[in-house]
């Protein structure tokens, strides 16, 4: 059926603005935005594509994307999420550091949002079941898996002594902060003594290795940040490999693209599910009608070439426990 028809199908007793806007566009707008960049997203775009298309959506055959790429700073956010309601996109689609702007620019337009952590928490939803008026989406693991890293790293290397931890204090999730002391907590609980190191940039990031280094960590937890899993990912893992340092990160493409270790949800995943829910809101559904999605699929992934530079063997119980193992 075509959208044209749709739309006019559902006739006077549609009250959703989205229909109202369609009619007067040629064809439907996705506007796009997150932190990071775009090169960074590619598989998990063509994930979300896949999701769309599933829901008889198609780039440039009856949709259209508007993307934007983000810094961490708040302004940028609030600028790009303005200039999408001004260009009267159909859906915004925001990545987790995106929300609360995209919450802050527009009461009307359909919001689908990664969110990184509990959506009722930070105060966007009131209910995961019943979403509030025009936001909904797919929630992740990111800031609630911390501990966990922590328990995987020190099976990796239980002689550690001290174990850094890199985490970003502009990060724009409010979720960020509370996994940063939830692996407080796990440390003082398991008696692993932890550096906590700040770094909001490229000139940070060098110093808190050098820090690290002069203060004889023996592994490194990278916290959940989308600037450090892709406009600073290659630094890191660089910067992790040149000073020796076994290293868990979040994302699986962090461990692909040479980093010793990740444990995170699969974002893949999760963005085809919401290609799937844009999809059913370009087709007249409301967000308010569609349930928070909880991205379950978890993935560990080890890198054995990483792993044979670093002079590391991998415990077998671990080995064992990995979805994939890149040699």
């Amino acid at each position: 059926m075509r959208r044209r028809d749709f739309i006019a199908g559902l006739g006077g007793a549609a009250t959703w603005p989205l229909a109202a806007r369609s009619q007067r566009l040629a064809m439907p707008v996705i506007g796009f935005f997150g932190v990071g960049s775009a090169g960074a997203f590619a598989d998990h775009f063509a994930a979300f594509r896949a999701g769309l298309k599933e829901e008889g959506f198609q780039e440039d055959g009856n949709v259209r994307f508007n993307l934007r790429w983000l810094g961490v700073s708040r302004d940028q956010a609030a600028a790009a999420a303005a200039e999408m309601v001004t260009q009267r996109v159909d859906v915004i689609v925001a990545t987790t550091s995106a929300v609360s702007a995209a919450k802050a620019a527009t009461a009307t337009i359909p919001i689908l949002a990664v969110f990184g952590g509990d959506p009722v928490k930070s105060g966007f939803i009131a209910s995961l079941n019943r979403p509030d008026a025009n936001l909904t989406g797919v929630g992740l693991f990111a800031f609630s898996l911390g501990p966990k890293r922590l328990e995987l790293l020190r099976e990796l290397i239980p002689s550690a002594k001290l174990i850094a931890v890199l985490t970003n204090p502009s990060q724009l999730d409010p979720e960020a902060k509370n996994d940063v002391i939830a692996v407080e907590a796990a440390a003082r609980a398991a008696g692993q003594p932890i550096l906590i190191l700040n770094a909001s940039s490229n000139r940070e990031i060098d110093e808190a290795f050098a820090t690290m280094a002069s203060q004889g960590a023996g592994g490194l937890l990278v916290m959940a940040d989308p600037v450090f899993s892709t406009t600073s990912a290659k630094q890191i893992i660089s910067l992790a490999a040149q000073r020796a340092i076994p290293a868990i990160y979040e994302w699986r493409q962090l461990a692909q693209t040479g980093g010793l270790m990740s444990y995170g949800s699969s974002l893949s995943d999760a963005v085809h599910h919401l290609g799937k829910y844009v999809g059913r809101v370009l087709k007249g559904t409301k967000p308010a009608d569609l349930p928070v999605m909880q991205a379950v699929k978890i993935e560990l992934v080890i890198n054995l070439k990483t792993t044979r530079a670093l002079g590391l063997t991998i415990p077998v119980t671990l080995l064992g426990r990995a979805d994939e193992v890149i040699e």
